[in-house]
Parts: structure tokens; sequence; C-alpha cells
């Protein structure tokens, strides 16, 4: 028997992760860093230069593109932060018209965001709990209409 606690089979899991053409863009821009770099300082001076700059890119976009989305018997993870099953109210699926004005204009400065530009699709989820500020989540995803129903059938009725 292991010491540590058991987590919930999730029933739901995405990872956020970035869309190939930013790698593709991120690596034509490596290589052109590279061939400058290489021109005017020589090919023993660039390779440092460009490899540092590989590592800080690479790990800007693994670091950006690894928020997770994940539904199980605990509740919603979204990025750092949970919510318990228990505290979400109504939830809706949005496209990219609904999810845009969610962003901006009828943005509430309070509501948590967990947001990927590159992403159409997210969920707004309602917040029941009296002593929580935070009036909504929105939360991107490839799959608004299955976290959505996912969420519907893991709720307990209020």
């Amino acid at each position: 028997m292991s010491g540590g606690a058991k987590h919930p089979q999730p029933v739901y899991s995405e990872r956020l992760w970035v869309p190939m053409w930013w790698w593709l863009l991120a690596a034509f821009l490596l290589w052109t860093l590279w061939l400058a770099y290489a021109r005017f300082l020589g090919t023993a001076a660039a390779l440092p230069l460009v490899a540092a700059a590989t590592l800080v890119v690479g790990g800007g976009l693994l670091s950006y593109g690894s928020a997770l989305v994940r539904v199980d018997g605990d509740g919603l993870v979204a990025g750092r932060a949970k919510l318990p099953l228990t505290a979400i109210g109504a939830v809706s699926a949005l496209g990219g018209p609904a999810t845009r004005a969610l962003r901006g204009p009828e943005a509430d400065p309070r509501a948590y965001l967990l947001l990927r530009g590159y992403l159409t699709g997210a969920v707004r989820l309602d917040i029941e709990d009296p002593a929580d500020p935070t009036p909504y989540w929105l939360v991107s995803t490839r799959h608004p209409e299955r976290l959505r129903d996912t969420l519907h059938a893991a709720v307990p009725p209020h």
C-alpha cells in the first residue's frame, strides 16, 4: 500500500499545447538568428548564443503550452487553479465571438481566466460559492462542448 494520496481518475483531460506553426515560426526565427550571428561573429561565437536562445524559446513554448484542463472526482483543474465541483453553477460552451467578448469588453476583472490566444473555444463556469468573489471562470479549450458536457455530468445538483 502506498503512503501517498490517491488521485481520482480524470474524466476529462487536455493540455493546451501551442500549435505546430508556433514551433515552425520559432525554428525559422532561430535559423535567421543563426545566420545573422554566424555571418558577423563566426560560427564558433554564434553557436552558444543561438543554443541559449533555442533553450529560452523552446522552454517558453513548452511552459506556455503545458497548461492542463482536467475534470476528476475532486473538481476542475485549470492551470494552477482548482475548483471543487460543488462550487460550479451554470456551464456554457463558447465559440469564437462569445469568447472574444468575455476576454475583452464584457470581461469582469474579478473573473479567473485561463486563456490561450491560439484557441477560439472556451467554457464559462459560473461560481456558486457565496464566499468566493470570483463571478466566473473562463477556460480555453479545444473541445468546449465536450468539457461542458463532462462538467454537467460531474457537477452535483444544487
